[in-house]
């Protein structure tokens, strides 16, 4: 599979921003007050790495098909409200708010690919990641709202 200058780029973007994510989560892990957003932000960590992973096999030329449906990364959180106090309550939730920016940026990047790509079973691929990505919002929006930490 030979990719064109234009996806090659978009993918070289997608791989910095899976990189910055797997950082910002194992830091984020490791600062949260919380054991339940730690223990969340573990679980992102581990789902971006096998994205980066998707985006270098297609970088090396593999043209890698994903399930249909997004992989069964739990979206619906248990509501067991923090037992921090208010000031390590603030902490998680600028974490929080600061990983959901982060993702709504990395699923606009992957939207992109998805108009960009010439192969349709890469457009899936991207999709599908994409698809992921939104879980992964919908998983911080859920932890705040729990916590009555979204504005």
């Amino acid at each position: 599979m030979t990719l064109t200058q234009k996806e090659t780029s978009l993918l070289n973007d997608i791989k910095t921003q899976e990189q910055l994510c797997i950082e910002k989560y194992q830091k984020y892990a490791t600062a949260a007050h919380d054991p339940e957003l730690q223990t969340l932000f573990g679980k992102l960590k581990q789902n971006e790495e096998k994205h980066l992973e998707t985006v270098c096999q297609i970088l090396s030329g593999t043209e890698v098909t994903l399930p249909a449906a997004p992989s069964a990364v739990q979206s619906k959180l248990q509501c067991t409200p923090s037992r921090c106090d208010e000031t390590q309550k603030k902490e998680d939730a600028f974490l929080c708010r600061d990983a959901l920016s982060m993702e709504k940026h990395v699923a606009s990047v992957y939207n992109t690919g998805v108009f960009e790509f010439c192969s349709p079973v890469l457009r899936d691929t991207l999709s599908h990641i994409q698809k992921e990505e939104q879980n992964h919002g919908e998983m911080l929006y859920n932890y705040l709202s729990c916590n009555q930490m979204y504005p």
